[in-house]
């Protein structure tokens, strides 16, 4: 016999709120509150949808405080969604500890299929997809190269998620450790109206770049080594 979850997470839209589903809608209704990375955001897309629920705050510098208030409500039998600004929860967002913390107490968790920025990203990069490495961020500090230096050797397609503010100096630093002719494409602001997909080698990106201000939520897809 099934267990009703305790806890689901609850993908949104990255950019068309068309993009939200009929049960995504359902779920956020007919939970007890909603776990949201920033309420204020959360807040316009329930306003939206017509749903009224509770907003508890739940981002990466308050989460293992939280955790065990929320653990707490749970056992007791409330039913909690956690949503992040916009994608599935636990890509690149918080989410995991408290999946794990659900699962450590026989909680059940249940996680609903919807918007993921780096899939359409990827799909539609032109470059093999049948063999992929989720990067996400790479760490800003030291680490940074060494990481870049051990995904330069690996045969799959690379996926990185990066501030706009950053990506010149991201693809630089790829140049650097893999080369200019390695095939790539960047995707900004997808599913929204000013949804740009630039592809062509690593060193073509960084000429189309270059002076520019760009803007939005970027996903930058790498061929791997051939």
């Amino acid at each position: 016999m099934n267990r009703k979850p305790s806890l689901y997470l609850v993908p949104t839209p990255v950019g068309n709120l068309e993009d939200m589903t009929l049960r995504a809608i359902r779920v956020l209704k007919e939970v007890d509150f909603i776990l949201s990375e920033d309420t204020r955001k959360t807040g316009i897309l329930l306003k939206h949808f017509d749903i009224h629920k509770k907003l508890v705050s739940h981002h990466q510098f308050n989460e293992h405080k939280a955790l065990a208030s929320i653990l707490d409500r749970l056992k007791s039998g409330e039913v909690a969604a956690l949503v992040s600004d916009a994608g599935t929860p636990g890509i690149s967002d918080p989410g995991f500890l408290l999946v794990r913390a659900c699962l450590r107490e026989n909680l059940e968790v249940e996680t609903l299929p919807g918007p993921t920025a780096f899939i359409p990203a990827l799909v539609n990069s032109g470059i093999p997809c049948d063999s992929f490495l989720f990067v996400g961020f790479l760490p800003h500090k030291k680490s940074r190269q060494s990481k870049l230096k051990e995904l330069s050797t690996l045969p799959y397609t690379l996926v990185f998620y990066e501030s706009p503010y950053r990506l010149s100096k991201l693809i630089a630093q790829l140049i650097d450790h893999v080369g200019p002719d390695r095939q790539a494409s960047v995707s900004r602001e997808l599913t929204k109206m000013y949804e740009e997909n630039v592809r062509g080698s690593l060193q073509e990106l960084a000429e189309h770049f270059t002076g520019q201000e760009v803007k939005g939520e970027l996903v930058l897809v790498v061929e791997g080594l051939r």
